[in-house]
């Protein structure tokens, strides 16, 4: 029998939304919020009745989509209690967290609020799958050195592990046999060491924590920062937004336009002079020698993420998998493999794919090959 499931995605200012039945998507769909729109509501969680209203009206217009057919309905995970992997059923302490917004406020936090009201409509289960807060961290990885902080995980949980399972399917193997070193890259960038089925070790990607990415000034030097937050102290956002947001390739270019920046870099090395300039898209001069060095020690940071991970094996990896919108890029790409090779072959899945993980994680659960887990709180 077809099983058939609506995925949700709420972001900070899209909803995306799709239908599979089975594998096959039926319908994608990505609503986008305007400032102007979102300004209306005081907190995230007032966004509810408005971002549910909006994928309700666009799903009464989507062909070869009927809601009577719908088998399950399934959210994005927000920020919730530190839980293992998997596929959890929404139930009302799931609800009450994300309401209150106990551990964080993000707009991910809608995810499960949204599933389970569609789905009580239709008198379906509501789920979530691997929400960013998946914390499978072994002993060795929590100490930081400073007992009152230790280390968290904070990743991109669901690609991460939706990518895992297709790199084992590649390699012939078992998810749960398989030794993977999974970099998910994008405006954050969140490198794991996957080891039988668990993320054993992996950056604070929230918080910017590891190499700097698009938008993450990755770890910065600790006295340093120290020194700096201190003297700009009475700005608390800025210091944030300098970490997350604000950090990364934007501080040192003025764009987060990651094709542009590379169109730059790519120009400056065929020209073959320093410091020449390119006029790109909407962000003025870009200076193509600086970008393409920018980009080479992004790559480089990941890389060296990769290597030191693979630490906690004593080097045994089966593959080192390449997944994000950064993967996209035959130079970032190319200028990391060349530095992880020679530990396993490289793997490359570009994109998020988060509707299509979110699906396929509850569709394992339809069909009896995994079982959703409780929520406790």
């Amino acid at each position: 029998m077809a099983v058939t499931i609506l995925a949700i995605n709420p972001g900070s200012t899209s909803t995306k939304c799709a239908v599979y039945r089975d594998a096959e998507e039926l319908w994608k769909k990505a609503l986008n919020h305007g400032s102007e729109e979102l300004g209306r509501f005081q907190r995230i969680q007032d966004q509810f009745a408005f971002r549910a209203g909006a994928i309700r009206e666009s799903l009464r217009g989507a062909p070869r989509v009927s809601l009577a057919e719908l088998s399950a309905v399934v959210g994005r995970g927000g920020l919730l209690k530190p839980l293992a992997g998997g596929v959890y059923e929404v139930n009302e302490r799931m609800k009450s967290d994300l309401l209150a917004c106990r551990y964080g406020t993000h707009a991910s936090n809608l995810g499960a609020l949204i599933a389970d009201s569609i789905a009580a409509e239709l008198g379906v289960k509501a789920y979530i799958v691997d929400p960013v807060v998946v914390d499978e961290l072994d002993p060795l990885a929590r100490y930081s050195g400073v007992p009152e902080i230790p280390r968290r995980s904070i990743f991109h949980a669901l690609n991460q592990k939706a990518t895992a399972k297709k790199a084992a399917g590649s390699l012939g193997k078992p998810y749960g046999e398989c030794i993977l070193a999974v970099a998910h890259m994008g405006g954050g960038t969140s490198i794991g060491l996957h080891v039988g089925g668990r993320v054993v070790d992996v950056n604070n990607a929230l918080d910017g924590e590891g190499p700097f990415a698009i938008e993450r000034a990755g770890t910065v030097p600790a006295g340093d920062w120290m020194r700096y937050a201190l003297a700009h102290q009475h700005d608390p956002r800025g210091l944030q937004m300098k970490l997350t947001g604000k950090g990364g390739l934007v501080a040192y270019l003025g764009t987060n336009e990651f094709p542009e920046i590379e169109r730059a870099a790519e120009a400056a090395d065929s020209a073959g002079s320093a410091g020449s300039t390119t006029e790109v898209g909407g962000s003025g001069a870009l200076d193509g020698a600086l970008c393409a060095e920018l980009v080479d020690a992004l790559c480089y940071q990941v890389a060296k993420s990769i290597v030191g991970l693979a630490a906690f094996t004593a080097g045994r990896l089966d593959a080192v998998v390449l997944t994000g919108g950064l993967a996209f890029s035959r130079r970032v790409v190319r200028e990391i493999s060349r530095r992880v090779a020679f530990l396993a072959p490289v793997l490359v899945f570009p994109g998020e794919n988060e509707l299509e993980a979110l699906a396929s994680g509850v569709r394992e659960v339809l069909r009896g090959e995994a079982e959703a887990k409780l929520y406790t709180g």
